[in-house]
């Protein structure tokens, strides 16, 4: 088939190159352009080193990029990873359309964080979803979906890398040759089921220590790798990375205040919360260097009876 590729980053780079791998031809690729001063794109870089043609258009509304659509007579759009707006004026020019990747079970969960918000509020599973690009955002109707667990300590970086990532870029393929063969279906999405969630940033990642144990386990490992969630320590910002949970049964088996630090280890440090302790395995402190928790209060930073998040 001959594709117009649209995207970014390493998973657009993974797309790109599955498509290639196994024989397709791809027309174009459009890239958003990087901003002054950034390294270019890794789609971008791994497009021109196969000798593509490839796009930067500052907006996929321009009449240009409509131009630019129309001259590669694609049989397919591929959108895989893609931060830019994309109009119907613009997807709906290849012979077939086009489709798009969205890393959830649309309808929940549209919105550019949706793999953080499935893990920060405790859900147990998690998908993929391959769909029709529409002027609203992630709510055109679904082609293609695909299940994965969430695992009771898995974070978004092992959710990502290890299974959505590698899931959607099979999903892309397998969509492709539906479409293009017109043997798929399109589901319209339900929206009483449907839910929006905008960015999990660091805003979302502070660390309320009088929160319960479970939803502050939960916020950790939404945000580990990025954004990491934090607490304050003497007025910084301390992020929280590696971490455990560990809940109280007894009245007796409570430790400290919130948000105290009751142990420091050999290895980690135990912090007190509502319903338990978090224990800590790696922080990076404002300004310094990702360390074992262990480390950082060895360097005096830290020590039994600190106050986090005061």
């Amino acid at each position: 088939m001959r594709i117009a590729f649209i995207g970014q980053q390493d998973f657009g780079k993974a797309v790109l190159e599955a498509f290639l791998a196994r024989g397709d031809e791809v027309a174009g690729v459009f890239c958003a352009p990087e901003k002054e001063g950034a390294r270019p794109d890794v789609l971008k870089t791994a497009a021109l080193e196969k000798g593509l043609q490839v796009f930067q258009f500052p907006s996929l509304k321009s009449a240009e990029a409509e131009e630019a659509m129309r001259g590669l007579n694609a049989d397919i759009g591929i959108m895989a990873y893609v931060l830019q707006f994309a109009p119907q004026s613009f997807v709906n020019i290849p012979t077939h359309g086009t489709i798009q990747y969205h890393p959830s079970l649309l309808p929940k969960y549209r919105g550019p964080s949706s793999i953080n918000w499935p893990i920060a509020k405790g859900e147990t599973e998690t998908g993929l979803s391959i769909f029709r690009p529409t002027d609203g955002l992630d709510e055109g109707p679904v082609i293609l979906q695909k299940t994965c667990p969430i695992g009771p300590d898995d974070t978004i970086g092992e959710v990502y890398f290890n299974r959505l990532f590698p899931l959607g870029v099979e999903a892309m393929l397998e969509a492709a040759d539906l479409v293009v063969a017109g043997r798929h279906t399109e589901t319209e999405q339900d929206e009483a089921q449907a839910s929006y969630e905008g960015w999990f940033r660091a805003r979302e990642a502070q660390i309320n220590w009088a929160s319960h144990v479970d939803h502050i386990y939960d916020i950790i490992r939404a945000a580990n790798p990025a954004p990491g969630a934090w607490t304050t320590l003497n007025g910084q910002k301390l992020q929280v990375f590696d971490a455990r949970r560990h809940v109280v049964r007894t009245i007796s088996a409570v430790k400290g205040k919130i948000g105290e630090v009751t142990e420091v280890g050999e290895q980690s440090i135990r912090v007190t919360a509502q319903g338990g302790q978090i224990e800590i395995f790696k922080v990076k402190p404002e300004g310094g260097k990702k360390v074992s928790a262990a480390e950082f209060a060895a360097s005096g930073a830290l020590s039994v009876g600190t106050i986090l998040g005061a």
